[in-house]
């Protein structure tokens, strides 16, 4: 798959087998790539949102994290909430969370003006798969280890990755 300047992967990374992507063959920078698979979050009984032509940002070290366009969106059952954080590579992201939620928690971010090379992501959202349920074509999404990462880890995707333990000096 991608490669990082032509480097391989480290010696401590997993093998992917047959139909899996490791993420050390991940790009960095990142890029932005399509999710052929149907995207659902749910939550409760909710539906949030659903996209067949959702983004993923595939990165060195993480697994991907998926973007839904705004028209798929359910935007009423959401509210900005307070917290912002910067990433080197798309810019300021903008937290959400569940408009009947009143502690506030965050399951979601976005970018309100994102650096040009993600532009295509400007007002998508992704949601964070330990807050919310994340679905990939029917399968639950895992959340990537630590509470600040928000990669959606699937079957196909072999690590480690940023946030597991031990990480800390990658």
């Amino acid at each position: 798959m991608w490669k990082h300047r032509g480097q391989q992967r480290p010696s401590f990374a997993e093998v992917p087998g047959p139909g899996q992507e490791s993420v050390w063959d991940y790009p960095r920078p990142p890029v932005l790539a399509p999710e052929r698979r149907a995207v659902e979050v749910l939550s409760s009984a909710q539906r949030l949102a659903y996209s067949e032509k959702a983004l993923r940002v595939l990165e060195t070290a993480s697994p991907p994290t998926v973007y839904l366009p705004p028209e798929a969106v359910q935007s009423a059952l959401l509210r900005p909430v307070p917290g912002q954080s910067y990433c080197e590579w798309k810019g300021r992201a903008q937290y959400w969370g569940l408009a009947e939620d009143d502690t506030l928690q965050v399951i979601g971010w976005s970018y309100p003006s994102p650096s040009p090379d993600f532009a295509r992501i400007r007002g998508w959202l992704s949601f964070y798969p330990g807050r919310v349920t994340c679905l990939l074509n029917g399968e639950r999404v895992r959340p990537q280890d630590g509470d600040f990462y928000g990669g959606w880890v699937t079957d196909d995707i072999v690590g480690p990755w940023k946030g597991s333990p031990g990480s800390g000096g990658w």
